[in-house]
């Protein structure tokens, strides 16, 4: 992403926040091209293998276990940091380095690097609010590579030649519903455009905000608006209801500021003006589609996939206006989402119970599942012809239909269901023996019957998916890169944007080419394996290699193993077959590997999972005398729900072992490629390092070889939607090896419910013995680094994913304030300098092959090739950003990073 430089009083860290671009591709086979006769460079220093980190953190009772060689907790002594004794030459060779590359020169000439980046920082202090932190301008573009030209999915907006005011809207009675501030305001605007509006067409936000392009006749006028109620309660005519409607100048949006933006002579953005026009051109597709966030679907746009369960696939297309250096852009992609499928309501309860409910009566767990899948959802009733109101699921009866009854006068005169809609109605309930669904307030709540309802359409699935859905949905939205350019030109010109009333009553054009963009394809890193395999090393190539004829070079010893079987389709000579083959690869892979376990496989049943792993840890302590057992392989069912998640929180949190889980499909396969992505898993976690860049063992790597360099890594996972009460989840690894950063370790940790500022990187607590004490992930991950390094890391550079551009600021003051008391903690004046950089994977931007029959500029799928980088045209207008292919797309695109360092 873009690249900014923060000042912090008379200190400045380099914060990167990155953005990944995606494609998706379908999975390539690895394959090989000449090399032209090169070979790898020379190394010109090896260094010596570390020892596996010595762990440690503080006493918390939601910290987890730090992957890698144990997790032993620390005494939260504080340790001196000792400068390095290992210092690496710095060989001024081009290298494969994107981030390094776009740091390599300035606005004020070339930087050294490794030497004047590295000066930055080194006071001390805290930033107290966001104003003490300003971004830099882009520094410069990147100069490595080949060059190409790639097309983006942004088309290029005219800023409009028209006056922009902003009017507050206040509705009263006051509407919480966004679709039902619509209907007031466009029925606002049927009545009254040609006469108190002065003829102008205003975007609304659904809120309080209204926009038009000149100004209003008044400054503050109040309108009465009449609005038939179509959801109104069962048995009565419609009401109508009467609103106040007050609209009251309040701005305008300065467009000289927007255009000095867009020209890269203001830092700031006009967010007002930008908000407006986004608003502008959102306005027609709010009115013909589904709004989701900022895409639109529509069951028009492709015909609805069925995922099963009662729900199905739309196809939609994101859009969204962003300032770049090309000027104002209006990004367009397609996306999709699951829906619940419009179908009657009886329908729907047999695909999701999977079971005919017609003729048998629902057991107790079926009435819950039922409640929960229709709870919330809004349906409609058949049994009135054309009449078809709307209401919204509340609950389900617990009794059947025919045992229904209410009253239906004020003494109490009870009359049943049955008879009601019989009498009311003159329809008859085929299926009595099943229960109502419950509409309304819990005070008042009436009655329909599952045969008279249909769900009505366009309702967004916002639970999990299962995984069998997931998988429906991820075939709907694969895409070769042609098939999605096209789609995404029909798109916007079906939208017609030249034609749209909106867009035209604002001034706004919008091309209907997509943007051509210079990118660059940096060259591929030579990676190291150990010498006494037949290859030493090996070039990438398109983005694959494999482990053919080359052995790990720092391959781990397993003496200890187990394993336990939950599949009851494999048999224990399968299972014992499939164990003999995995100890076999992973010793031709390099590591030593004993070929038996060291008690016999065990089988058990997945709803016994906790009791099963304690009987294998206690049998295996009991014949070992406590040695301890360094490796546990688990065979799982191909559906195996939550036993996977019940298994690792076990291993990790309860009994300390290190576990390896594979499904019994591959079990049954046995592949030798899968055989090997196992064992270089495994290796990983037993402590080793499978291979490293050449140019990192040979002191090449610009501001990361130069000084001990340590390399974070941190995310916050939230909980699913509906999901009110369960923590978020922090996660911060750390490299722990230099000049190698290849071997990680990590810690989590359980915070508030969806925080996203990441609450232990850093703090203190008292202790009645020691008084304050220091802690948090970061200090004791810089602690681990010193023990496995014996060097303090002179520099930190910090990945910050899944931060939104709105979030930003706030995580980067919260966070970069973290990791300088962390180090302060530690040594007095101890402050490395910092490069924070926010990675985006969830944005939008999409690019694709300028010709793609040229096949030196794509993969097999029709991909841009892996290591693409742009950092220009569809970049941000003046902070340091950059779109990164990071590497070959699994599916029909590839994945691409958006960076933005600050």
């Amino acid at each position: 992403m873009p690249i900014r430089q923060m000042k912090e009083s008379s200190e400045q860290h380099l914060v990167i926040k990155t953005h990944m671009q995606s494609s998706i591709n379908q999975p390539q086979k690895h394959h090989k091209t000449a090399q032209n006769g090169k070979g790898p460079p020379q190394p010109l220093q090896e260094s010596s293998n570390t020892k596996p980190p010595n762990q440690t953190s503080p006493p918390a009772k939601n910290r987890g276990r730090r992957r890698g060689r144990g997790g032993r907790k620390s005494d939260q002594g504080d340790v001196c940091m000792r400068p390095s004794s290992r210092p690496c030459t710095v060989v001024h060779k081009p290298v494969v380095n994107p981030i390094g590359d776009l740091l390599s020169t300035t606005s004020n000439g070339p930087i050294e690097t490794g030497k004047n980046v590295c000066e930055m920082g080194m006071g001390l202090g805290f930033p107290t609010s966001s104003k003490s932190l300003s971004f830099a301008r882009r520094p410069g573009y990147g100069q490595v590579g080949s060059k190409c030209i790639v097309k983006a999915n942004h088309f290029l907006a005219e800023l409009p030649d028209k006056d922009l005011n902003q009017y507050d809207v206040t509705i009263t009675p006051e509407v919480t519903s966004r679709s039902l501030n619509r209907a007031i305001m466009a029925e606002l605007v049927r009545l009254y455009k040609e006469s108190d509006l002065g003829t102008r067409l205003p975007a609304y936000d659904g809120r309080k905000s209204l926009y038009t392009a000149g100004k209003l006749p008044f400054a503050w006028k109040e309108f009465a608006i009449k609005l038939v109620d179509a959801e109104d309660g069962i048995g009565g005519p419609r009401r109508e209801r009467q609103y106040k409607v007050v609209i009251k100048f309040v701005a305008r949006a300065n467009l000289f500021h927007l255009g000095q933006f867009l020209a890269g002579k203001r830092a700031d953005a006009p967010q007002e003006a930008l908000q407006i026009l986004d608003i502008v051109l959102r306005e027609l597709s709010t009115k013909r589609y589904c709004p989701v966030g900022r895409s639109f679907f529509s069951p028009d746009i492709r015909a609805p996939q069925r995922l099963g369960d009662g729900l199905e696939s739309w196809c939609g297309f994101y859009q969204s206006i962003r300032p770049t250096q090309m000027g104002l852009s209006l990004n367009i992609d397609m996306a999709s989402a699951a829906f619940i499928e419009p179908l009657p309501v009886i329908e729907f309860v047999a695909q999701l119970l999977g079971k005919d409910v017609l003729s048998r009566p629902l057991s107790d767990s079926d009435r819950v599942k039922i409640k929960k899948g229709l709870r919330g959802v809004k349906v409609e009733v058949t049994h009135r012809g054309s009449v078809r109101r709307k209401y919204r699921v509340s609950g389900l009866t617990s009794q059947p239909t025919r045992e229904l009854v209410f009253p239906v006068d004020d003494i109490s005169t009870m009359k049943s269901v049955v008879e009601y809609f019989q009498e009311m109605y003159g329809f008859t309930i085929q299926h009595t023996h099943l229960p109502c669904l419950q509409v309304g307030n819990q005070k008042k709540a009436n009655y329909l019957p599952m045969e008279a309802c249909k769900i009505v359409e366009g309702q967004r699935y916002t639970k999990r998916l299962n995984e069998r859905q997931i998988t429906a949905l991820l075939k709907v939205t694969c895409q070769r890169p042609r098939d999605r350019e096209n789609d995404i030109l029909q798109t916007v010109q079906h939208n017609a944007y030249d034609q749209d009333p909106y867009a035209k009553e604002f001034g706004i054009k919008i091309s209907e080419k997509l943007a051509s963009v210079e990118a660059r394809i940096l060259p591929a890193p030579w990676l190291k394996y150990h010498e006494t395999g037949k290859e030493k090393d090996c070039l990438p190539q398109v983005g694959q290699w494999n482990m053919m004829n080359k052995k790990m070079i720092n391959g781990m010893t397993v003496s200890r193993w187990a394993c336990i079987n939950f599949s009851r389709s494999v048999q224990e000579s399968v299972a014992r077959g499939f164990c003999n083959e995995l100890a076999q690869m992973c010793q031709v892979s390099g590591m030593e590997f004993n070929s038996e376990p060291v008690i016999p496989i065990y089988s058990a049943r997945p709803e016994h999972v906790e009791k099963a792993l304690k009987h294998v840890y206690h049998a295996y302590t009991n014949k070992t005398k406590g040695k301890e057992l360094e490796l546990l392989l688990a065979i799982l069912p191909d559906n195996n729900g939550s036993l996977y998640g019940d298994l690792k929180r076990i291993c990790e949190t309860d009994l300390g072992l290190i576990s390896q889980c594979c499904l019994s499909k591959h079990v049954f396969k046995i592949s030798k490629q899968y055989l090997a992505n196992v064992s270089l898993k495994i290796n990983v976690k037993m402590g080793g390092r499978n291979t490293v860049l050449l140019d990192a063992i040979s002191c090449r790597i610009p501001l990361v070889s130069d000084i001990p360099t340590i390399i974070f890594g941190a995310d916050v996972t939230h909980p699913e939607n509906g999901e009110d009460s369960s923590p978020s989840i922090a996660a911060v690894v750390a490299s722990q090896d230099w000049p190698e950063v290849t071997k990680y370790a990590g810690l989590v940790c359980a915070q508030a419910h969806r925080q996203e500022l990441i609450q232990d990187l850093y703090k203190t607590w008292q202790d009645p013995v020691r008084g304050t004490v220091s802690g948090g992930m970061i200090r004791d991950l810089l602690i681990s680094f010193r023990k496995a390094t014996g060097q303090k890391p002179l520099r930190i550079i910090f990945y910050r994913d899944g931060v939104s551009e709105g979030q930003f600021y706030q995580v980067l003051l919260y966070e970069l304030d973290a990791i300088r008391k962390a180090c302060a903690s530690l040594e007095p004046n101890y402050q490395p300098p910092v490069t924070f950089i926010v990675v985006q994977k969830r944005h939008h931007t999409r690019l694709f092959a300028n010709n793609h029959r040229d096949r030196t500029s794509t993969d097999r799928s029709g991909n841009i090739l892996p290591g693409t980088v742009v950092d220009s045209k569809i970049c941000h207008p003046t902070e340091f950003d950059f779109y990164l292919c990071s590497h070959a797309g699994i599916q029909v695109e590839s994945l691409f990073l958006r960076c933005n360092l600050s």
